[in-house]
Formats: structure tokens, sequence, C-alpha cells
């Protein structure tokens, strides 16, 4: 088959496409010919190098996110069949013993991710546990279907398991032109949360009004901390949703109201972040809560809540498979709003 693959850390000139073996499914895995996947930051990372998550080797195919037909199965395989249209949770946790991708589920160590750790969807197949396949209904297309996992598993986790967000809450959203933020928007309007959205551009900052923002703001022209404080008659926001890091976290955490909650799933601008006065933060009951990875049955109940709700799936471009640096650079260019597609 063909697939977009690397040998070696470097930039995007390390990229291969070319022939490699097609994937056999073991007992109780399928495989999956990819319609689409979509490209995440972490594909970035780990291929220059600057991160790597524990159990990742080369040679690497990237591509968390993944839908397609499924094409083979094992012969212990009776719920899934040749021809069924699938999107693939990532995470290889709760995977069965005898999957030819079982025994790395430590979710704070060595947490086998496809695309992340095992082969993932930059090529025309990929091999997934029975278990992580979930259908996709015959009115939605697969390259929509392909914009999910990673997007929306990240922030509802961060959103509800890890932040409890609630009706009437209000909560401010950075990077609203990232595809997780364009997610989280999406998911805290839809428990009835006020949303305060920030993005770099005023042109990012009009797309998020569209997808349900109910407020927005520059954050490189604008003072996030007196317009969040403005907004909310002078009370703070009941939560942060934060993968920037760095450049925004004091103003996030002056931002937040009594007992609120900062929680961060990602450091897009820098991995350090300064606390400006611990004072603010003990006398006013801040939590700051690290969003870890999300638990295989979370993946089911936020796939049918995407599959019934009225949700956008918002896709910035699409590339074919040969054109994957390409795609990397325009993702890293931060010129997107929504996900960037790999159609094989």
């Amino acid at each position: 088959m063909k697939a977009v693959y690397y040998e070696a850390a470097g930039g995007p000139e390390v990229l291969i496409h070319g022939e490699v073996p097609d994937p056999e499914p073991g007992p109780v895995d399928v495989v999956v010919d990819v319609a689409a996947a979509a490209i995440n930051r972490l594909d970035v990372i780990q291929r220059n190098g600057w991160f790597q998550l524990e159990g990742f080797s080369y040679p690497h195919i990237a591509g968390m996110d993944i839908a397609g037909v499924v094409s083979a199965v094992g012969d212990q395989v009776e719920t899934v069949v040749v021809g069924d249209r699938v999107v693939v949770d990532p995470s290889m946790a709760g995977v069965p013993e005898n999957s030819a991708l079982a025994g790395r589920d430590d979710f704070y160590g060595d947490l086998a991710v496809l695309g992340a750790t095992a082969d993932g969807g930059y090529a025309e197949k990929c091999l997934v546990p029975f278990t992580h396949v979930y259908p996709v209904p015959d009115e939605m297309d697969l390259q929509t279907a392909a914009t999910f996992p990673t997007c929306h598993l990240t922030a509802s986790h961060a959103l509800f398991e890890t932040g409890g967000l609630r009706e009437g809450e209000t909560v401010m959203i950075h990077a609203a032109g990232s595809g997780v933020s364009t997610a989280a928007i999406q998911l805290a309007r839809s428990v009835g949360a006020t949303v305060l959205a920030t993005a770099g551009t005023d042109e990012k900052c009009r797309r998020a009004l569209d997808l349900g923002a109910d407020h927005v703001l520059n954050n490189r022209t604008g003072d996030v901390t007196t317009w969040a404080r403005r907004l909310t008659a002078g009370a703070g926001v009941d939560m942060v949703f934060d993968h920037v890091g760095t450049a925004l976290f004091g103003p996030s955490l002056f931002a937040t109201g009594v007992r609120g909650r900062l929680v961060t799933c990602g450091n897009s601008s820098g991995d350090e972040a300064v606390i400006p006065s611990l004072g603010y933060l003990y006398h006013h009951g801040i939590s700051i809560l690290g969003s870890d990875a999300y638990r295989p049955e979370e993946f089911a109940p936020a796939w049918q809540r995407f599959c019934d709700g009225d949700f956008e799936a918002v896709v910035d471009s699409v590339y074919p498979l040969a054109e994957a640096a390409r795609a990397q650079e325009k993702l890293i260019s931060n010129d997107v709003f929504g996900k960037i597609l790999l159609r094989p």
C-alpha cells in the first residue's frame, strides 16, 4: 500500500510517500481502508523530534483521526464486517489481549495511540482492533467522521470529565480557530454554557461567532482579563479551556472567578507557565486542572452525541496523501480554521 512515513526526525522533507507492506489483522483486528485522515499538531511535533510519546519508534506513520471502510477482519471478529463504514478510536486503551496492538495501555506511561506510537492514518490502510471502530451513519460522509476523534474527545474530556462544565456557567475558550477549540465551542454551547472565545485574528473571531460563541476577542490586540471581567460584570469566568499555554496563562488566571477552574490540555505556545500571583490563586480558590487522556468508555457516548447533534464538522482544507508535507506546513502556519484532512 501507499503511505507517508518517516525514518528520522526533521522538517517536512523527511516525509516519504512510498510503498509499505499491507497490515495483516490479528484474530480480533480489522483493516480499515482510509477514506480520510485529519492532521494534528502532535504529528508535526513528533516528526520534528521536539517531543515524542513513550513507545514511539521509527519508521512511523502518523495520523490519529481516521475514517474509512473495513476491508478485512480477523477470524474471531463477529460484530464488524467487510464493507462497514467506520470511525476509529485512536487510543489503544482497552484493547483485547489477542489483538496485534494489545499490551500498551498504561494511561500515565506507555499508552499506545494510532498515529502517535502505532501506525496511523497517513496511509491507504490502517490496522485497528475491532473494539475501536464505530459505525458511521449512512447520511454522514467519511470526511466529516474523520474530523471527530481527537478534537471532540479532547474537548469533551477537558470540559466535562475534568472541568465539570455545567449549564449556566461561563467558559473562556482560547485558540478558537483550532480543531479542538471549534469542537469545544460547540460542545459548551450544547450544554447551555456561555462561551467567550479568543483567537489571533479578527476573521477567526468572526467565524467563532458563527459556530456559536457568544462573545469573541482578538487576543493579540485585546486585553483578555479586562474583557472577560467586563462581560461577567466583574465576577470572572467559571472555566478557562486552554491549550495555548505560556502566552495566555497569566491573563487566563486573572480572568477566572472565585472557585473557577483553569483547565489545560495543551501547550502550543510553550511548556512553561508562570503563576503571576499565588495570593490571587489561593484567596479565590482557583483550581488549575490538567486534562489527561480520555477513557475508552467516553468514546461511544461522545460519538453518539456528535451523530445526533447539530455539530458542524469544520474543515479548513483537504490534501491528497502525497502532499502530506504541504498539509503539515499549512497547519504550522497558523493560517487555519478547523481541521486539515488527507485523502489517500
